[in-house]
């Protein structure tokens, strides 16, 4: 029997390779391409790809004879909105819940210390014995109740944070002390401390947090997006940090990725940008 033979369609094809060094040893052939274009110019297109969903839908539009996709990202959108249907699509679950929790509470963390303040300080030489805040008592909301949402909820309730968190129905999850179902999401707003959203990129998720999701929320509350942009409305985050309603943001994701150069969220006032790691 023939050994299958794999695509990896990524920007960074080559440095998958080490981890795929005991799949490769089994006799599976492994070919790597970093644009669509590369991977459609294949003489022998392998059926099997470990690819980026934007990259896998472009091929997959083009007629590549892809019998199963498996997705770097936690998200596949792309490949949902391909008009194929005759390939197996499985998706990344279980792996980021550590690496995002830990950039959540990092973020969170940093602003109850006040650390950019304090390095501010330090530059201008000044002694500056102001208290910090703590996260414990405090109220954290995850916007998303899945593996990632769940693992962070953990952590967190390890800080002394009371956690609550929103999906669709609002059906209870382990972990969380209370859930919302988005048609109550303005009920949760008003009641967190701090706002983290891990929400996958969906047509009922985008522009979730608009002006008057931002209106609702607890004056003082610091947000943090790592799910995708599309959630949030990015000039009405600026009118809420500008106005002192949100007391800071720290996003890893945005509408336009990488963030133009001209885009006021560079230069917005406490604002922390990460470039989607």
């Amino acid at each position: 029997m023939n050994q299958p033979s794999v695509l990896v369609l990524t920007l960074d094809a080559e440095d998958y390779l080490p981890w795929l060094d005991g799949l490769a040893a089994t006799g599976v052939s492994i070919v790597t391409a970093t644009s669509a274009e590369e991977a459609l110019a294949l003489a022998s297109p392998p059926p099997i790809l470990l690819a980026r969903p934007d990259l896998a839908a472009t091929v997959l539009d083009a007629g590549y004879p892809a019998r199963w996709i498996q997705s770097t990202w936690a998200g596949v959108l792309p490949l949902l909105a391909t008009g194929r249907r005759d390939v197996v699509v499985t998706g990344v679950k279980g792996v980021f819940g550590p690496q995002i929790a830990e950039y959540v509470i990092g973020h969170l963390l940093a602003f109850e210390l006040r650390l950019l303040e304090r390095l501010g300080r330090q530059a201008a030489r000044q002694w500056w014995p102001e208290a910090t805040g703590t996260l414990e008592g405090k109220t954290l909301g995850i916007m998303g109740t899945g593996s990632i949402g769940r693992h962070l909820a953990r952590v967190a309730a390890a800080f002394g944070l009371v956690v609550t968190g929103l999906n669709r129905s609002g059906r209870p999850v382990a972990g969380f002390e209370r859930t919302f179902g988005t048609q109550q999401m303005a009920e949760m707003l008003a009641t967190v401390d701090y706002l983290a959203c891990v929400l996958p990129e969906t047509p009922e998720t985008a522009g979730l947090l608009d002006r008057p999701a931002f209106r609702e929320m607890k004056p003082g509350c610091y947000l943090v997006n790592v799910g995708r942009g599309s959630l949030v409305d990015e000039d009405a985050l600026l009118e809420a940090l500008a106005s002192g309603r949100l007391a800071g943001a720290a996003l890893d994701v945005f509408r336009e990725e990488p963030l133009p150069a001209d885009s006021p969220l560079w230069h917005a006032d406490n604002l922390l940008i990460s470039a989607h790691v």
